[in-house]
């Protein structure tokens, strides 16, 4: 089974494209309150979908890149630990 940890690295907000493009009801949001820096998740096996607590939206955007790399793909050309990414 493919075991995978996710830790939260930082949150980003930028203001600058929230002005210009997210409709005015929405602009007082800020960053996303679902996860906190430091945030630890693990899931196994990865195929049995996304750790508790985790967002949605959030798990959407790296499973792709989970399944690559638990179908034995790597990204040893961009990262030092080709066992690692950062999405």
């Amino acid at each position: 089974m493919i075991r995978c940890r996710i830790t939260v690295l930082k949150k980003g907000y930028n203001e600058e494209f929230v002005d210009q493009y997210v409709c005015s009801i929405r602009k007082p949001l800020g960053p996303c309150p679902v996860f906190e820096v430091g945030q630890v998740f693990e899931t196994e096996p990865i195929c049995e979908g996304m750790p508790k607590g985790f967002c949605a939206w959030a798990w959407d955007d790296i499973y792709k890149s989970l399944i690559g790399l638990a179908s034995g793909g790597n990204w040893g050309m961009w990262y030092e630990k080709p066992e690692l990414i950062i999405a």
